[in-house]
Parts: structure tokens; C-alpha cells; sequence
């Protein structure tokens, strides 16, 4: 009987909706935890301060989201007429929190149909955001390395063949630009060996933000249980080090127009 009364507060479309919630909450709850770790073995190398305020802005948003829905749920079938509006789920947030980043959301069919990084308004780009080739009329393309010399050279291949290009030197910085540009980002190129956090750390965290996010690994080495990880996870290949323009531009061609052609 008691059963039967907990299938009545809460239907399948609302328990259903409850686990997709809780497993966006709990890996928020991930993502502050290791910015918490690597800010206190890193002091004063990265603005991790400003990254974990704005995670926990996030997920204290997500848990009053969570909170209403269930509460809701409950009141309206267990007494309709009772319902109390305006319960609220008090989360304890930092204080002079910055405006927050909007979370990533799955696109709308209608989003869908235009692929990502290539209708791409460069006015509207955040000024610290430098975009190799803006008048490019192919995709924008996140280039993750810290070897700086890798990095424009690769840069230059692809903005040689039209690609808008915007390079990053590590983790930290690829993950606040996508954070506010992601939905025009077409596909990342990511470094396995990158300072503080590794191309697998960095995966998990983009994914995190958008889990069919387009990533390619380069590298000279990545460690094979790792590699088929990332794979199995959704990594969409693996381009050698060191880079020939054939290799490079055949396999971001190769990418993107498969992404394209999932989405038609």
C-alpha cells in the first residue's frame, strides 16, 4: 500500500526527470570538488576562486530546480488544494559572486540544423577571446596546447584553408572560453600533456559542459588504457604528433562533416 503511494507523488516523466537532474547536480558537484583540490595545490596560478564560484552558482540553481519539482510533485498529489507556493531550497553561496556562465543545454531540432562554429556572429565574442581569421567562412575550432609553437602552426593550417581558429595553452583557458562560446565552437583539438590537468581531465570537464561535444586528441604519446577510454567516452579520434597538414586538415574534415551529417 505504501508503494502504491509513492508511485502516486511521483510519476515515471517526474522520476525520469529527477535522474537526469541528479546526474547533472552530482557531476557538478565533481567538477567544484577538483577545482577545490587543484586550487589548494596551486595557489595563485589560476582564478580558481572565480571558476568554483560560478559551478556553485550553477548547481545551487540545478538543486532548487530539483527542489521544486519534487516538492511540487508531492504537494499537488497529495492535496492539490494545500499546495504552499513559494517554498524555497536556501543554499549557502559565496559572497561577491560573478555573473554566472549559462550552463550548457542540449540544442533545440531547430539549433540542430545548423552545425556548430560555422554561423558564427564574431562581434558578439567576448574581447579577451582572439579569433585567428574571423572573416573565416568554415568552423571555429578550439585548439588546446601548450607548446606554443605547435600550436600556431597548427593554427596557421587551418586558418590557411578558411577554419576560424582560437588557441588555447591549457585546460583552464579552453574550459572558460567554451563555457562562454561553446555552441559556436565546431570541434576541439586537444593536447593529451597539458600543464596542472591532462587531455583526459580536460575531456571529462568539456563533456561535462556538453556531452556531444566534437573532441579530436593530438599527441606524441597518450597511454593506450587511457586513449580507448576516452574513445569509448566519445572522443571522435586521434591525430599524431608530429602534424602534416594532409593528416591534420583530412582528419577535422573528416570530423566535422560526420558530426554534420549525424545531425541531418
Amino acid at each position: 500500500m505504501k508503494a502504491n503511494c509513492e508511485n502516486e507523488m511521483l510519476d515515471q516523466e517526474d522520476l525520469k526527470w529527477i535522474a537526469i537532474t541528479s546526474t547533472e547536480l552530482n557531476s557538478m558537484l565533481q567538477q567544484i570538488s577538483r577545482y577545490s583540490d587543484l586550487a589548494r595545490q596551486h595557489k595563485g596560478q589560476y582564478n580558481y576562486i572565480e571558476m568554483l564560484a560560478e559551478r556553485v552558482e550553477v548547481a545551487s540553481k540545478k538543486a532548487q530546480t530539483l527542489f521544486d519539482r519534487v516538492t511540487s510533485s508531492i504537494l499537488d498529489r497529495s492535496n492539490p488544494s494545500s499546495a504552499t507556493p513559494g517554498l524555497t531550497f536556501s543554499v549557502v553561496r559565496p559572497l561577491s559572486v560573478p555573473e554566472p556562465i549559462a550552463a550548457a543545454i542540449p540544442a533545440t531540432s531547430a539549433e540542430k540544423k545548423a552545425p556548430a562554429g560555422f554561423f558564427f556572429d564574431s562581434s558578439a565574442t567576448p574581447v579577451e577571446i582572439c579569433i585567428l581569421n574571423p572573416r573565416g567562412q568554415r568552423e571555429l575550432i578550439l585548439l588546446i596546447d601548450d607548446d606554443k609553437e605547435i600550436s600556431e602552426l597548427a593554427g596557421t593550417m587551418l586558418t590557411d584553408q578558411g577554419y576560424r581558429v582560437i588557441l588555447a595553452k591549457d585546460g583552464f583557458e579552453a574550459l572558460r572560453i567554451y563555457q562562454q562560446i561553446g555552441k559556436e565552437i565546431g570541434l576541439v583539438i586537444l593536447d593529451f600533456f597539458l600543464p596542472i590537468m591532462d587531455g583526459d581531465a580536460v575531456f571529462d570537464e568539456l563533456r561535462a559542459l556538453n556531452p556531444e561535444i566534437s573532441v579530436v586528441l593530438s599527441s606524441g604519446f597518450a597511454e593506450q588504457s587511457k586513449l580507448a577510454a576516452m574513445l569509448s567516452l566519445g572522443l571522435r579520434g586521434f591525430i599524431p604528433k608530429p602534424y602534416t597538414s594532409a593528416k591534420l586538415l583530412a582528419q577535422v574534415r573528416s570530423i566535422l562533416d560526420s558530426g554534420r551529417d549525424n545531425l541531418a
